[in-house]
């Protein structure tokens, strides 16, 4: 399929980029695209005549023109190295969340035709010290690498947007859970595996404390954010183009007594040993309000009961 739009999605074999890239191929309103995947791996993505693979390093030149096929008219940008790898491979950080994204946003501005770019941004260019209450203009200060380089490339879409280059979108992510097998390098991994150690009924060790409070939303409520982010009029976004999603405050211990409600038969038993670093980091988030995600239509999964059921489907 050469006609249609063309819609590049990077970091396609990741958890939320595979599910991401169904939704997609599902989705009624992109029924007339045709969608490159590209990713290190591709494992286990569907075969659909609409798709284009393309297994390699979107840091290469060569990979990057294979993936763009000349022009691509809607971008979602999820590939990265995430929080702790970034801190522990600062070379590596830069390459994929600084060099290789820029050069993507240069490939793909269109005066003429501004490409929709809808780029994954995070919470961590907050940095750790936050004040009682974080808003749209609360000022992003990251002190870890993987912040820093999220902030810069926020930066740099703004500037594009500004220009009419592109027609972007940068939303911040927050914990998005549940993965049962994270990625033990990233730092926030307790927060995903927490859900479904309970559920099997395993020990756990928090490294938090149980008064502690993190935003959370769950992948299906991450990628409709996705979806979402491609819907919105282009007429609707202001110069700000970098934006906090919604995400419910959840306090640790009562996260922990939803998921003994949802899952009575479980024997699991939770434990607390904090780790003052990622405690301050991920479970002392403040009141949260994200006036320009609400005002565009963006939601968080609701409540508790239904973030751990979205979480675990």
């Amino acid at each position: 399929m050469k006609g249609g739009r063309h819609v590049l999605l990077t970091g396609a074999g990741g958890f939320i980029g595979s599910r991401l890239a169904e939704a997609i191929l599902a989705a009624p309103d992109f029924r007339d695209c045709r969608l490159t995947l590209v990713d290190l791996r591709l494992p286990g993505l569907p075969n659909n005549p609409r798709v284009r693979r393309i297994e390699g390093d979107i840091s290469t030149p060569e990979v990057l023109a294979q993936a763009l096929d000349g022009r691509a008219d809607i971008v979602l940008h999820l590939a990265g190295v995430l929080g702790g790898a970034a801190e522990a491979d600062y070379a590596l950080g830069r390459r994929i969340n600084v060099d290789a994204t820029l050069n993507l946003f240069e490939a793909i501005r269109n005066p003429d035709l501004p490409p929709r770019l809808v780029f994954a941004s995070s919470i961590a260019v907050f940095g750790p010290d936050l004040p009682p209450l974080v808003d749209d203009d609360t000022p992003p200060f990251p002190t870890m690498n993987y912040g820093a380089q999220k902030r810069m490339m926020e930066i740099v879409l703004e500037q594009f947007s500004a220009r009419g280059w592109i027609d972007g979108l940068a939303i911040r992510l927050p914990g998005v859970v549940a993965r049962r097998d994270a990625d033990a390098r990233q730092k926030a991994a307790f927060l995903n595996t927490l859900f479904y150690d309970y559920a099997a009924g395993r020990n756990i060790t928090l490294p938090v404390s149980p008064d502690g409070a993190t935003w959370l939303i769950s992948t299906p409520a991450c990628v409709e954010a996705f979806l979402h982010a491609l819907r919105v009029p282009a007429g609707a976004l202001g110069p700000r183009r970098a934006f906090t999603l919604p995400a419910q405050r959840v306090p640790i211990e009562a996260l922990v007594v939803a998921l003994a409600a949802r899952f009575p038969e479980s024997s699991s038993r939770v434990a607390y040993r904090p780790d003052d670093a990622l405690d301050k980091q991920f479970a002392r988030q403040p009141a949260l309000v994200t006036s320009i995600a609400d005002s565009l239509g963006f939601r968080h999964d609701g409540d508790i009961g239904r973030l751990i059921d979205h979480a675990m489907r």
